[in-house]
């Protein structure tokens, strides 16, 4: 794995998506609250970018055919049987935002 800053903590808004670059590695950042998560920027049924998407809560939606993802786990919500969408480990150090990444 490895841990890349990919952006301030005051440049994610609580509610907001954010595509950053970790190491070559398409991510979105979303802000749910007080927590921030980290997936991979592509849908998992055809790829759409999920950093285009809507987020609502912790759920994600792709803007291509509207399947939704869970940020904190990346499982599927919508269609039941799509599969996750892989996500990454999140700390916060001092004001910036770190990924892991493989």
């Amino acid at each position: 794995m490895s841990r890349c800053r990919v952006a301030r903590l005051d440049e994610l808004p609580a509610g907001e998506v954010k595509l950053v670059d970790a190491g070559g590695t398409r991510v979105v950042l979303t802000r749910v609250h007080d927590e921030v998560y980290a997936c991979h920027d592509e849908c998992v049924h055809q790829g759409g970018p999920l950093s285009e998407g809507k987020l609502s809560g912790n759920r994600l939606t792709c803007p291509w055919h509207g399947w939704m993802y869970d940020v904190k786990s990346g499982t599927c919500l919508m269609p039941p049987r799509g599969g996750p969408v892989p996500t990454y480990p999140v700390t916060v150090e001092n004001g910036e935002i770190w990924v892991e990444v493989p």
